[in-house]
């Protein structure tokens, strides 16, 4: 994957910029593993509203573990979609968008980690 950059079809201004992480990232929480993958991304997301948000890693579901969905809770960004949310021991730790508006697929099957409620570390690729 190059760059991808997705729009907001509301508001052409508010933007993503995703590329590849091109390192290994590892999630954990209380010393267990969560994720662990070489093929994550990064999104760097832009609100006239808010500026340049923090970046965010996005994980494959396939390299992430030990999480439970979070029922009856789900938000809609107008860029991205309709995010559904995922818990650890009941802690809500991560969220994923199972409905991406047209133009955002690319985060179909992607997981991301709240940065302040796990360990996210990233190293070289092996």
């Amino acid at each position: 994957m190059s760059e991808t950059i997705i729009r907001n079809p509301g508001n052409r201004d508010h933007l993503a910029r995703i590329r590849p992480l091109g390192r290994t990232v590892t999630v954990t929480s209380g010393g267990a593993t969560l994720a662990r993958s070489d093929a994550a991304f990064v999104l760097a997301e832009e609100a006239p509203r808010y500026g340049k948000l923090p970046e965010v890693i996005y994980i494959p579901s396939a390299d992430v573990s030990g999480l439970t969905p979070v029922e009856g809770k789900s938000t809609h960004c107008p860029l991205k979609g309709d995010a559904s949310y995922l818990a650890l021991d009941g802690r809500e730790v991560a969220w994923t968008y199972d409905r991406c508006i047209d133009g955002a697929d690319v985060l179909s099957g992607y997981i991301a980690f709240y940065a302040d409620r796990v360990a996210i570390e990233t190293q070289s690729a092996a």
